[in-house]
């Protein structure tokens, strides 16, 4: 696909046309606002509980608030939990998730303002990860079981007057889609493509969309694609948007402003969830700051601009440049910072010095905008082997600007490494490091820039260097720590999530470019150990089951033995290497 086949404007912001949804009384999609959601961790048979996390999500902002159903008794406590919400004059919408039992999801419809079914499990049966060879004829008796049982549901919808959200998690597709498609984005939008014909075709059009996986950039990508294939086929449901499993503290808020802020950038997505191993009020904040800064953009001063024909918005690729020392071409991007560290791990390539880089690289330094990219400046970087851009930007619109410098020079066959540097004046860490995820990350992920830049007057050059590391890190362009695939918690977790995150982060921190996932439960746990070397899931209270990857290696251990296992298990594995 290319980019004119996804009517997206690279360099200029609009939100994408979608149908409006009713979610009890919020409105999704069309003209609202983009809006903020959480979920629950509580047990969705602990009314107070539930009742009094749902209240706290509400006072930071929370406009939506899901809750796990995983059989028909808590789809209908939804009921009693809704019931005394309103009785203290709390009026949120209720949207019950429901995984693996297809009638859960007809009670639930009775008592939620939104059901979330997943693709994955809806009728099919839950992932295995065994291979079944369907011939066509096979393949197609299966859609027709799907599309019957389906459409029932839908019937119930529209009866009840109930919004619906086909989310697809990459974790957990099935083993069908795994057999026909394989691991791969085409079998993630299919998997979601297969229930919105379906809707398409009853004409049931309260119905939001969402794609997730933890694998940042392949989040950006898939739904990039999904987006394509439903304007093709004439859907234009809203989307809703998150990084699963993104984990907590600064790298779950630097991922999920990477991934989300990506898509908000061109307009894609009406509806958001920051999903944090942490208490789920803590998520309203920052997708309330990540959302309002994008949205500002609206009606700003347009840039015209035009993408480079070669240039994949799809399955994009990263852009061929000079080698100049260790600054382009196939090497990893540099980090431009003021803090000097020892640790090789997060020091920072070049140096600065009141706004310079020291450097005796021999490098050429040239700072542009993209009104400084005149015929003349062209032929000096065609002439020159050893210029290095640092692109800027001070437009409203960042991401659109700093696109167009690079597309500019694609478009004109300059191959000198970009470095891009952003200057902003945040107040506090936080948002810096939300607003300079969301700018910068999709800038790697689409391979244009060869290094980072971030100033802010008042930070510090460690915290700053910090957020420049994890913006690479979290588009995988960089690898610098140990990465931690982690869901928030939430009714089905089988243990103390926040803990055993904090406890195993403190246990395996030093092993640099290992990814372990944390899982509360089997939803997703295994299938995103496809993603993680290894594997920590819950497998019943009190009991965790360890994996390598996607094989299960150890069940049900005790809990409070889990985290020592996990580390005989990663040293057993290191000493063979």
């Amino acid at each position: 696909m290319s980019t004119k086949q996804t009517n997206t404007d690279l360099f200029n912001y609009h939100r994408r046309n979608t149908v409006e949804v009713n979610v009890g009384g919020v409105k999704i999609g069309c003209n609202n606002p983009v809006r903020v959601q959480s979920m629950t961790n509580t047990s969705t048979m602990d009314t107070e509980g539930s009742v009094a996390q749902v209240k706290r999500i509400v006072a930071k902002g929370g406009e939506i608030v899901r809750l796990t159903t995983q059989g028909s008794r808590e789809a209908t406590n939804l009921g009693a939990i809704k019931n005394l919400l309103e009785k203290e004059n709390c009026t949120v919408p209720l949207v019950a998730d429901v995984h693996f039992n297809a009638s859960v999801a007809d009670v639930a419809a009775q008592y939620a303002d939104k059901v979330r079914v997943n693709p994955g499990n809806y009728v099919d049966t839950a992932r295995t990860f065994k291979h079944i060879d369907y011939s066509d004829e096979e393949y197609a008796k299966e859609l027709v079981r799907l599309r019957k049982r389906f459409v029932s549901f839908l019937d119930l919808c529209k009866r009840e007057g109930k919004a619906i959200r086909v989310g697809v998690n990459h974790g957990s597709l099935s083993d069908r889609i795994m057999s026909r498609y394989g691991d791969t984005p085409s079998g993630v939008v299919e998997s979601c493509m297969e229930f919105l014909r379906i809707c398409r075709d009853e004409n049931f059009d309260n119905v939001v969309v969402s794609i997730k996986t933890s694998n940042t950039a392949m989040m950006v990508t898939t739904v990039r694609r999904l987006v394509a294939v439903m304007a093709e086929e004439g859907i234009s449901y809203p989307l809703h948007l998150g990084v699963t499993e993104a984990g907590d503290a600064e790298d779950g808020r630097i991922k999920s402003a990477v991934g989300i802020g990506a898509l908000l950038a061109d307009g894609i997505g009406d509806t958001v969830r920051v999903s944090l191993a942490e208490a789920p009020e803590n998520e309203i904040p920052v997708a309330k700051e990540l959302v309002e800064y994008i949205s500002a953009r609206a009606g700003h001063t347009p840039i015209a601009a035009f993408a480079d024909k070669n240039f994949n918005y799809i399955e994009p690729q990263r852009r061929k440049t000079n080698k100049v020392g260790c600054i382009g071409s196939d090497q990893v991007p540099v980090v431009v910072s003021g803090y000097c560290t020892k640790d090789q791990n997060i020091a920072p390539d070049f140096l600065v010095c009141n706004g310079t880089i020291t450097d005796n690289s021999g490098a050429d330094f040239i700072t542009l905008q993209y009104n400084d990219i005149t015929p003349e400046v062209i032929e000096k970087l065609k002439s020159s082997e050893n210029c290095v851009i640092i692109a800027e930007s001070n437009h409203i619109n960042p991401v659109a600007e700093l696109r167009a410098i690079v597309h500019k020079l694609m478009s004109e066959g300059v191959e000198t490494p970009v470095i891009i540097r952003r200057t902003y004046h945040e107040s506090s860490v936080e948002s810096l490091r939300i607003k300079a995820a969301a700018d910068l990350g999709v800038m790697f992920i689409d391979g244009l820039a060869d290094g980072i830049w971030i100033e802010n007057e008042g930070i510090s050059d460690e915290q700053i260097n910090a957020i420049a590391f994890g913006i690479l890190q979290a588009t995988r362009t960089r690898i610098s720590k140990t990465e931690y695939i982690a869901c928030p918690g939430c009714g089905r977790t089988m243990y103390d999530l926040q803990g055993t995150l904090a406890r195993i982060k403190a246990a395996t921190g030093h092993l640099k470019g290992l990814k372990i996932g944390v899982m509360g439960c089997i939803v997703n746990g295994p299938g995103e150990m496809a993603d993680a070397d290894y594997g920590y899931v819950g497998a019943a209270r009190g009991k965790v089951s360890l994996y390598r990857k996607q094989v299960c290696v150890e069940k049900n251990i005790p809990e409070e033995e889990a985290i020592e296992h996990l580390l005989k298990l990663i040293e057993s594995d290191r000493t063979k290497e």
